[in-house]
This record gives C-alpha cells, structure tokens and sequence, in this order.
C-alpha cells in the first residue's frame, strides 16, 4: 500500500473499526483456525503418502506432526486415521469459516450503517455553499457507489487479507516443516512478483479516483435533465442532453476499461509466478529424490502447500486492487468529513432572548463570490410586528437579505440584529425556532401530510395541526385526500398541487408561530385561483408579525408597512406605497404602478 493509502486504513480503524475490536479479535482467533487447519492439509498428505509407499509393512514407525500433537503409527494405523483427521480438520475449518463471516458481515455493515450516518449528519449541518458546489444527485452517489468500494474493501480486509495472510504463514510453516530449502527457492519468485502487482495497483487507484468523479457528475446530469424534462421537450433539447450525458458515459466506460485491463494483468502474471515457483521446486526436488535426500511424501506434501498457497496469493493480489479503489473512495469521504462549516455556533452562544422580533441590518456586506458583492454596506430597520417588503430586479440582493436572518450565510461584513442581540452570538437552534420561512420553492417530504406540518413544531397535537391548516385554508383539501392528514405526498410533493403545496408550507409556517416571518416570493409561482387563497391565508398569518416580504406582485407589497428597493445590493430608498408613488424614484419606475400587477422595472429603469 502507499503512505496515505496506510493513513487512511489507520484512520478509517481509530474512528470506526476500533469500537468493535472485540468481534475483530475474535475473527481473527477464527481466521487463525482456519489458517492452522489449512496449513494442516500438506502434512496429513506428507504422512498419508508415506503410509501408502511405505513397503516396509507396521515395522517403520511413520510420524504426524499436528502442530502441538505428535502421532507416532504402523503404516496400517497411518492409513486408517488419515481420512478420519481430513474430516475432523475440514470441519473445524467450515465452522470456523461460517462463523467468521457471521462476525465480519456484522461489523462491516454496522460500519458502513455508521459511516454513512456520520456523512448525512454532516451534510445536513453543512453550509450552503459547501452543498452547492456538487449537485445533489453527485452528494448522493457518495452513499452509493463509493461505500460499495468501502464496504468491499472493509470485507475482504477483515476476511480475505488477515485469512490469506494467516493461511500463506501456516502453509510457510508447513513447508518449512517438509524442507526448508526448497521453500527458499519458491519464495526467491516473490519479489519479482510483487512489484508489477504494486505497479498495477498504484495505477487502479488513480483510475478508481477520475472514475468516482466522473459517475458523481453523471448522477449530477442525469438528475438535471430529467428534472428539466419539461423544458427540455418544449425547446427540443433532447439531441443536446443525449450527446452531453453520452460523452459522459463514454469517458466513466474508457475509464472502467482501463481498469478492467489492469485488474487482468494481476491474474497472469501471479500465475506466472506460480508455474516458476513449481517448476523451481520440481527441479530440485526431483534431483533430491534421485539423489536419495528427499521422499515422494516430501514431494507430495510439499507441492500440495504450494499449490494451496497460489490461492491466497493470487487473492491477495486481487486485494490490493479492491484496497487502492476503496482507498480513493476513502479519500473523498473524509475529505468531505473534514470540511468545517462556516456557520458554526460559537463557543459561549447564548439562547436568543424572547422579543418582539425587531431586525436591524447594520452596515451589512456579503458576497457569494469575491469578486462581486450581492449586498453592499445595506443598513435597515425591520420594525417589530410590522410588515416590510423588499423590491427591485432579478439579482438585487433581496433573497439574500432574508437568508441572512437565520443565518444561512453569514455576513462578510457589518452585523445582523434580531432584538438587539447579534445573530452570530447566539444559539442557532433558538434564532431559527424564531423565525417561519415561506417561498415559493416549496419544499415537502416524501411522508404524510400531517408530518409535513408537524415540521414545524414537531410536538404539536392534530388539534393544533388541524388548527394550522384551517388558518392556511387548507383543511378541506387535506379532508378530501384519500386518507385525510395520514396521506403521503410523494416525493417533492407531487402528490398534491402546486397551491396546496403551498398551503402546506403555510400551515407548517402557521403552526412554528415564530414572531420573525421571511417570505420569498411565496405566491409567484401560484395561479389566481390559488393564490387568492393563500393571499388570503398569508395576511392572517403576517397579522403582528414581524414579516420581511419579498414579492413581484404590486398586491403583496402595497399594504406593507415598510418598501425598501434595492438595487446592485444596495437600498435605494425606502418609505410607504404612496410615499414612494409620489416620489418619483426607484419604485414609482415600475411598471403596474397604481394598479395591481406585477412589478417589473422598465427599460432603463
């Protein structure tokens, strides 16, 4: 193995392997076993040859050495106990066997379960903009493809290379046993070997590394198309997106070839070495014969035991292809695991003080990008139970001012107040259990309607479910689905339409009654129909809240207390409907202007 290939396996038993150190040293007492009772094979046939060429009839004494048991027999006891020890050496071996891969399978799965736990957890905790530099479908393939190299590798190292290793010592030992120069002249073979194996090796997991990308950005494209598909069909994009998923799947098939290649050239060249190790000993042992230094029982024994030992061998060779492709799986898995969020509570976070809900943006600055600020030195006042809303172009900087509440991201520069105290000092629990997001891109769960709600505050009895969705207006769609409350959504929600999607995501926000209410566009993506429903349900909800609105729609924003524009990650000016209508600027710009579209900046605007 190479350095970091040793660190990772290091690493990989001090965080995950170690806890169960109890069942791997009893797999190892059994692998142990089976390597003594394989190793025992070439001595019964060293001794079972001898009895049946031994012409000497009971005289001459013929000796089984079973390791810590010694059998001094005639040649007729010889011949009767020999099929009796294959049989009681065979089944300790099959019991030992059985039962090591009991315990392996335990442990390499609870592992793997435990691992893949660690990787989601962290997913989950991890900052936005560590989630969106890999698509979804690419984060998921890590629980897929990559833990089918982990778990592999797991396997056979807990089963194959301590077994192989333990069998290949015990058949050494048998050799030597039988003839120690001739067990020289097999093992001078190994080092010329052993290095192309290396070789091959070092080559898999560079493969294995490029291969695990490319399958990650295939799952990414994949899921991108067919989510699109829609759009796709209707602009005829499918001769595009089959020739770039194609390129794909023709870079991971070149890929995968390379490897299967490379994984053919261990097979003969271990059986090569093999056929040189045995013509080695042949040779000798034939002129040893002649020569009157060595028995057919020496040959016999001897040649079973390496025959037996080409085996392990081979499968150790095999093995350290399956460890360089699991170690490059390895590698992206902790690289994963070890990236920090920026979003971290501090040390000495505080639960937020109950208020009012009062937000103050003081001076704040942040950028997705370095290079270009999406909020540039915004200062603003979000009064207590009053409803502000927030307008202007595509890419101003509205959505963002929201995300920053809760702490999605954290600002680069200036401060964000919820009631006086700096969101960043408090605990994140308790600043966004005081906040309620709605918008338009709603999300559901695949479960049931009623745990869809219950998201928002997960201890909530069904009256005050049923209360949330009345309030939402949706508690006569949810009557007249096929198992009421108990009815699952399906995935993403598409069990339901998009306004009851939506009224969903309401009664979710009416049952957190959080004092803060951050909604993004919540009724853009709605037709008439339903957004008068949810308009309807979304005043009665902003009612003595402290709601910061962002909306295209001049009938979601006139009424608000507050209207800030924002332009280029800046506020422009702020003030009432009617005071900005008078004044001429920024907002009184916007098309729809007195009447009840949708705002949307003219040209030149």
């Amino acid at each position: 193995m190479e350095g970091d290939t040793a660190g990772l396996v290091r690493r990989l038993w001090r965080d995950w392997l170690a806890p169960h150190r109890a069942k791997l040293l009893l797999v190892v007492a059994l692998i142990v076993v089976v390597a003594v009772s394989t190793g025992l094979y070439p001595v019964l046939i060293k001794a079972a040859f001898e009895a049946f060429t031994n012409r000497s009839g009971t005289g001459a004494p013929i000796k089984i050495n079973l390791i810590v048991v010694r059998f001094v027999l005639d040649r007729n006891e010889a011949i009767a106990l020999a099929p009796l020890l294959v049989v009681v050496v065979t089944s300790i071996k099959g019991f030992a066997l059985y039962a090591m891969t009991v315990l392996t399978n335990r442990v390499v799965t609870r592992t793997e379960a435990d691992m893949q736990s660690a990787l989601y957890a962290h997913l989950i905790d991890a900052d936005l903009a560590q989630l969106g530099r890999e698509s979804a479908a690419a984060l998921t393939q890590r629980f897929t493809t990559d833990f089918a190299f982990i778990r592999e590798a797991l396997t056979r190292l807990s089963t194959v290379f301590l077994r192989e290793v333990a069998t290949i010592t015990a058949l050494v030992v048998a050799m030597l046993m039988i003839d120690w120069a001739m067990t020289l002249v097999a093992a001078a073979v190994a080092p010329f070997v052993a290095r192309p194996v290396a070789r091959i090796g070092k080559k898999l997991r560079r493969n294995a590394t490029r291969s695990q990308e490319q399958i990650g950005q295939m799952a990414g494209l994949v899921s991108e198309s067919l989510a699109g598909a829609r759009v796709a069909k209707t602009y005829g994009l499918e001769g595009y997106l089959k020739g770039r998923t194609a390129s794909v799947f023709d870079e991971i098939r070149r890929l995968k070839m390379k490897s299967a290649n490379a994984r053919a050239r261990l097979d003969p060249l271990l059986e090569a070495g093999g056929g040189i190790a045995v013509a080695a000993v042949l040779g000798l042992i034939g002129w040893r014969i002649l020569e009157g230094r060595s028995t057919v029982g020496d040959f016999a024994g001897f040649v079973t035991a390496l025959i037996m030992a080409a085996q392990p061998v081979r499968a150790l060779g095999n093995l350290n292809a399956i460890i360089q492709e699991a170690a490059s799986a390895l590698k992206r898995y902790f690289a994963v695991l070890d990236e920090k969020p920026r979003i971290a509570e501090r040390i000495d976070a505080r639960p937020l003080a109950a208020g009012p809900g009062a937000i103050r943006f003081e001076d704040v600055s942040f950028g997705y990008r370095e290079d270009t600020p999406a909020l540039d030195r915004v200062t603003l006042d979000v009064p207590a139970g009053r409803t502000t809303a927030i307008v202007g172009r595509s890419g101003s900087g509205k959505s963002t001012l929201l995300a920053l509440v809760p702490r999605l991201h954290d600002v680069a520069a200036g401060r964000v107040l919820v009631d006086g105290q700096d969101v960043r000092d408090v605990t994140l629990a308790s600043l966004r259990k005081a906040v309620a997001v709605v918008s338009q891109d709603v999300v559901l769960f695949d479960d049931t309607v009623r745990q869809n709600i219950a998201f928002g505050r997960p201890d909530a009895t069904e009256d005050e479910i049923w209360a949330a969705a009345r309030a939402a207006a949706a508690d006569g769609f949810i009557r007249a689905l096929p198992q009421g409350l108990a009815t699952r959504v399906g995935p993403g929600g598409t069990g339901l339409s998009g306004g009851e999607r939506q009224r969903v995501s309401l009664a979710r926000a009416f049952l957190r009654d959080a004092p803060i209410l951050l909604l993004d566009e919540a009724t853009s993506a709605l037709d008439m129909e339903s957004e008068a429903r949810v308009q309807e349900a979304l005043r009665t909800l902003m009612h003595g809240r402290t709601t910061l609105v962002v909306a295209h729609r001049l009938s979601t924003v006139r009424d608000a207390d507050l209207i800030v524009v924002m332009e280029g990650g800046r506020i422009v000016e702020s003030g009432t409907h009617a005071e900005l209508g008078r004044s001429g600027g920024a907002y009184a710009r916007f098309q729809g202007f007195g009447g009840d579209g949708i705002l949307a900046a003219t040209p030149g605007g």
